[in-house]
């Protein structure tokens, strides 16, 4: 019986969550920015499910410390963030084919507005399925000096 259910979980759940996520998204680098600012109000919101429709199944993201944190960690953290926004600028897309990746500069600020943290970003993207899946990230904490 455990074994029904968990076919039954691994069959339905990423059926019924590919459902509601995108599709149809064009290969060009205004999709990945616009991706980018979803992915970012959907951290600011704790929307797991949002941010589930960008991650692609291997997708590892490697933290300010180099820790590595897999799809399935990354989306169990999402209800334990801070309050509080992302603001991004300086992105910068680049597709090639079916792969591309977006860099920028992520300042994360409470909602009294004081910047928290800048963090410099690279985040990897694969096109499938007709739309963009992210497959790894990449965060440098940067520094009050600069």
């Amino acid at each position: 019986m455990k074994q029904m259910l968990w076919l039954a979980l691994m069959i339905f759940v990423p059926l019924a969550c590919r459902a509601s996520c995108p599709s149809g998204q064009a290969k060009d680098e205004a999709v990945l920015v616009q991706l980018e600012q979803t992915w970012a109000k959907a951290l600011e919101q704790h929307d797991v499910e949002g941010v589930s429709c960008i991650l692609a199944g291997e997708f590892q993201d490697a933290d300010p410390n180099g820790a590595l944190h897999d799809r399935a960690e990354t989306l169990a953290n999402i209800p334990h963030r801070r309050v509080g926004s992302n603001q991004l600028n300086e992105l910068h897309p680049h597709v090639y084919g079916d792969f591309g990746y977006v860099r920028g500069l992520n300042t994360v600020v409470d909602p009294t507005g004081k910047a928290l943290a800048r963090v410099r970003f690279t985040d990897i993207f694969v096109y499938r399925e007709g739309r963009w899946l992210a497959v790894a990230g990449q965060e440098s904490l940067l520094s009050e000096t600069k």
